[in-house]
């Protein structure tokens, strides 16, 4: 049984969703972002449903939230996923119970297609996504460079299964 529990976020949680997204960018494996952004931007960029934080009694562990992928109205149905973890809180099953929640959250919104880009060295990423039913649908190599770099992207993405597609 987990030592933490999923809930639904709050803006008053801001301040440790910056820290792990900062986290996140430092690793160099998690985004392109190279800076972390205000509330404002980042609530702006997220749907208003599907976003999820674990959390034990003192701390924020992790989140999860959804992003449109278009504003084209026939794309209402699919969203991006983001999914990160606090480095102290990997390997406790955190971002499993965030994404699985995430999965079921975003089901019951109406939400048909959810998609992920996720860089090949992330390794844990790629293997929670495939967990919970994604599956790879292609590369889209170098696609940007971040630190100069070059890096690909693998595209994955998961069908709803309540939905009937």
């Amino acid at each position: 049984m987990p030592d933490f529990s999923i809930r639904d976020m709050r803006s008053d949680d801001w301040l440790a969703i910056r820290m792990i997204y900062s986290e996140g960018i430092a690793s160099g494996n998690a985004t392109f972002e190279t800076e972390t952004p205000e509330w404002a931007k980042w609530d702006q960029g997220h749907l208003q449903d599907c976003r999820l934080v674990a959390h034990d009694r003192q701390r924020i562990l992790g989140w999860a939230a959804l992003s449109p992928v278009s504003i084209r109205r026939v794309y209402s149905g699919v969203a991006e996923v983001s999914v990160y973890v606090a480095a102290e809180a990997q390997g406790r099953g955190v971002g499993t119970a965030l994404l699985q929640s995430l999965v079921e959250q975003s089901e019951r919104c109406g939400v048909w297609t959810l998609q992920a880009g996720i860089f090949p060295e992330n390794i844990a990423s790629l293997a929670l996504h495939r967990a919970r039913g994604f599956r790879e649908v292609g590369v889209r190599q170098k696609i940007a460079q971040l630190s100069g770099v070059w890096r690909d992207v693998l595209l994955l993405e998961r069908r709803s299964s309540r939905l009937g597609i």
